[in-house]
């Protein structure tokens, strides 16, 4: 284990522990407020096979929007490029991650890019099988191959609260089935998002994830291509240009990593060609970033040197 690393990961986590004060647990889903807003953790995985970590690394979350990068890997991998972004935009809005102005004042009723709810409803809506059941068995079995962890499961608690009040995901929902852009029972297709989004990680999925992503779609250490390089090219782009909400662009200059967020508190990050990096802190920034998780990864990216800019 490189000891400058190591050593880069714990002065962070030290140095900026307390701007959780900075932050607040997200509301709107009842079931994120009861997590400790002190909790940090961070994990870095590079494609050599070496690994740092440090904090609360092994503590569990839900995935959240995180979650939309892996599934929209998989539903390019299932229908296609072309096809998924007839359904999709690839433009940052600069609204928030769960607005519905954005659509209503389009042309066109096509969210903007699948890193908003919007988006990723759509997405997730087009990942083959007969049922639900057989979809979300497909999306945990992919998170699986991905993490190395055969053991991810969901959290029931948290999947019941998003259902019960995420009555703006189902408004979107039903807007867009009302423009016949999205295809396919609203509520079956809803209940698969929430599901997604439960999806229990650490901070070592999320770099393990990252990692495949960073390594061009090839597991390290073993060679298997999981997804082809193409789409990870695609994902990864989007990851920059609208992987942190409407904080992207603030993020691409003061980090300038690929990254996605979650309001769960986790961030994934990569630095293409070296590294995946899992961050865990659940103190959110007003647009539903991980406060601690971005402070961090700006000093990491800086110490570094891992900026693609």
């Amino acid at each position: 284990m490189s000891k400058d690393i190591q050593k880069m990961i714990e002065l962070a986590i030290d140095k900026y522990k307390d701007f959780h004060r900075e932050g607040r647990l997200p509301t709107y889903i009842p079931a994120l407020s009861e997590a400790n807003p002190e909790d940090i953790g961070v994990y870095v995985s590079d494609i050599e096979g070496n690994n740092y970590y440090a904090g609360a690394y092994e503590k569990k979350f839900t995935i959240q929007s995180i979650s939309k990068i892996i599934t929209l890997a998989l539903a390019i991998m299932d229908n296609g490029v072309e096809d998924v972004f007839s359904k999709v935009g690839f433009e940052p809005t600069g609204g928030s991650f769960n607005s519905i102005l954005e659509m209503e004042k389009s042309d066109s009723p096509k969210p903007f890019n699948p890193m908003i709810n919007a988006g990723a409803i759509l997405v997730t809506s087009t990942i083959k099988g007969k049922s639900n059941a057989e979809k979300i068995s497909r999306i945990v079995d992919f998170y699986r191959k991905l993490t190395g962890n055969a053991h991810l499961t969901m959290d029931n608690k948290v999947y019941t609260s998003e259902k019960e009040t995420g009555h703006r995901n189902r408004a979107m929902t039903y807007y867009m089935k009302d423009a016949k852009i999205i295809q396919g029972d609203a509520e079956e297709i809803l209940d698969l998002y929430f599901q997604q989004c439960s999806i229990l990680v650490n901070c070592r999925d999320l770099a393990r994830i990252a990692n495949v992503f960073a390594n061009d779609g090839v597991i390290a250490g073993t060679g298997e291509e999981v997804i082809p390089q193409n789409i990870v090219k695609k994902v990864r782009t989007l990851m920059v240009t609208c992987g942190m909400y409407d904080a992207s662009g603030e993020f691409a200059v003061r980090v300038g990593l690929p990254a996605k967020s979650g309001v769960g508190g986790g961030i994934m990050a990569l630095a293409p060609q070296k590294m995946g990096i899992g961050i865990y802190g659940p103190a959110l920034e007003g647009k539903g970033n991980s406060v601690v998780g971005m402070k961090v990864l700006e000093e990491l990216s800086k110490e570094l040197n891992l900026s693609i800019f």
